[in-house]
């Protein structure tokens, strides 16, 4: 892997808003290069807690949105220059790895569950309701609902 590829070499770009750095990849290295990557490192920063609010707010607004509709393969300039907004301009950050959320599969099995009832609701209203009812509750939520018995083992 060369050089420019490099996660720290990477990240200077990006905090520097270098709008000419995927142009300046060889062809090989524009092949390797991961956009993904852009919003997993670039979301987090160590610091002042302002700074860190910034840079998670600016990534979820500039990239997160909508990021994976534009082809990751075809695309890649236009979503390296769709990082280079996130940065503030406050010059070079220490980015951290941030790490996907796991969930335990019984809170999965809750939420698959009420996404079913209520195919509405943000996730984060599903998440609540998982969380303050009990399964017993969750049972009769289904029953009002006509599920039978077998249907309710699958989900809960």
């Amino acid at each position: 892997m060369s050089d420019k590829l490099d996660i720290k070499t990477e990240m200077a770009a990006f905090d520097k808003k270098d709008r000419n750095f995927y142009d300046g990849l060889t062809d090989d290295e524009k092949k390797k290069f991961s956009p993904y990557m852009m919003i997993r490192w670039g979301a987090s920063v160590e610091g002042d807690a302002d700074l860190q609010a910034y840079y998670l707010m600016s990534t979820n607004e500039n990239l997160n949105k909508n990021f994976f509709d534009i082809n990751t393969t075809e695309h890649k300039k236009f979503q390296w220059l769709m990082a280079t907004t996130v940065s503030p301009g406050m010059g070079k950050q220490f980015h951290k790895w941030l790490a996907a959320g796991k969930k335990d599969t019984a809170t999965a099995k809750l939420e698959k569950f009420l996404r079913e009832i209520y195919p509405q609701f943000k996730d984060d209203e599903i998440a609540l309701l998982a969380e303050i009812n009990t399964k017993d509750d969750l049972k009769q939520l289904a029953r009002l609902h006509g599920w039978d018995d077998k249907k309710i083992k699958e989900y809960l």
